[in-house]
């Protein structure tokens, strides 16, 4: 299971208020796009990145779960 490379940048966008941002990068880390960002912002710097962290998790899970069907509609059509 391949996954498309993801960073998770945390910004102080204002004092005291932090934001993430989900990017998707080439192989080499540059960012392409930009999957998700925080609505809001945070009062801690910690609660940004455990936000952005919840926000990557759900995204893999979400990639997984697309390549998962995927590869059953291709096995059953090969049947």
């Amino acid at each position: 299971m391949k996954h498309p490379p993801l960073k998770l940048t945390i910004d102080e966008a204002a004092p005291g208020s932090f934001v993430w941002t989900l990017l998707q990068t080439d192989d080499g880390g540059t960012p392409q796009k930009v999957l998700k960002a925080a609505e809001d912002g945070y009062d801690t710097y910690e609660a940004a990145l455990a936000a952005g962290t919840r926000a990557m998790d759900a995204e893999l899970r979400r990639n997984a779960a697309a390549e998962e069907r995927t590869s059953k509609r291709t096995a059953a059509a090969s049947s």
